[in-house]
């Protein structure tokens, strides 16, 4: 699929990092910070004028895995939250300070395909303009809140591009009931866009397992998966090419204690809370089983050839 748009991408790579160990591809380790009153599977039943009276846990979660990354010696990739951002600007900073990437979130975490391309742009700069004041340093990374770059609003790629974006990881090529474009690449690429900018491309990691693709980036899916199941699944999506994969996770999934909802549905209450007293020692196993880097390490370690596509052979057929 898509051979007869691949080329070479533009421009030169930029601080390659070293050769995996035995020769596996670097993988990109990516966090979400956002707090557990933020997700979509809650949504309903807390409402974002509700956020401020909650109790915040994402410094302590955060600051939890910035340990565990400490002692594995792993840079990874940290998608901030605008709201969180404005509130928490010391987390940002040690984040910074300890040589992780920062990256933006946008800022109130609400579905890109529900906005419109205005209020997109107005959040998604105020969240690229706090952070960089914050680190003094160019956010040039952006991840949608739940993946919500889709076939409906894949105009947001052009006003990332428009705020000095360089590359997102927002597309995942997969069918599920809240985001997802499911022919879309499963290694990074270029995307060209309606503007005539390009956009660099990290997708969400899946596996083609007897036909079937199976979603195996982390978060939900790290949680529900049994741990060799999953690590069978992100070991398979890299295929003979050794592609580089992206894995996410959220500093709320490694919190146990956090408030439970038992008014929200049965099924947001299996996605959000399942196993979360299990996720950090499946987190600190898988460290020890991949080698790990930022996303920008990860995408730069990747030979140079890249598939670059029109933003509307996203929608093409399989």
């Amino acid at each position: 699929m898509h051979s007869d748009t691949q080329v070479k991408a533009a421009g030169t790579k930029l601080d390659t990092h070293p050769p995996s160990p035995e020769g596996q591809p670097l993988h990109a380790m990516s966090v979400d910070v956002e707090d557990y009153f933020h997700v979509a599977a809650l949504s309903r039943v807390i409402h974002p004028d509700q956020w401020e009276s909650m109790p915040s846990r994402v410094v302590r979660n955060t600051e939890r895995l910035l340990e565990l990354f400490d002692q594995h010696n792993i840079k990874a990739t940290f998608f901030v939250l605008g709201w969180v951002a404005e509130r928490h600007p010391d987390l940002v900073r040690t984040l910074a300070a300890k040589g992780h990437e920062i990256a933006s979130h946008g800022y109130s975490h609400q579905l890109i395909y529900q906005q419109t391309p205005d209020l997109f742009r107005a959040e998604t700069s105020l969240s690229k303009k706090l952070l960089e004041d914050i680190t003094g340093k160019p956010v040039l990374g952006y991840r949608a809140a739940s993946y919500s770059i889709t076939d409906r609003s894949l105009w947001a790629l052009d006003i990332l591009a428009e705020l000095g974006f360089q590359w997102d990881s927002s597309i995942f090529p997969i069918h599920h009931d809240r985001y997802g474009i499911p022919n879309s690449p499963r290694a990074p690429y270029t995307i060209e866009l309606t503007s005539g900018a390009s956009i660099r491309e990290f997708p969400l990691t899946t596996a083609s397992v007897f036909g079937l693709t199976v979603p195996a980036a982390g978060g939900g899916y790290f949680r529900q998966f049994p741990y060799p199941l999953f690590r069978y699944l992100f070991k398979k999506a890299s295929g003979p090419q050794g592609n580089p994969q992206m894995f996410y996770l959220h500093p709320w999934e490694i919190d146990p204690d956090q408030p439970r909802f038992s008014n929200a549905s049965w099924f947001s209450r299996f996605r959000h809370y399942t196993n979360l007293d299990r996720c950090y020692s499946r987190l600190n196993n898988l460290l020890g089983d991949f080698p790990f880097g930022t996303v920008t390490e990860s995408y730069n370690s990747c030979e140079p050839e890249r598939i670059l596509l029109k933003s509307s052979e996203l929608l093409r057929p399989a």
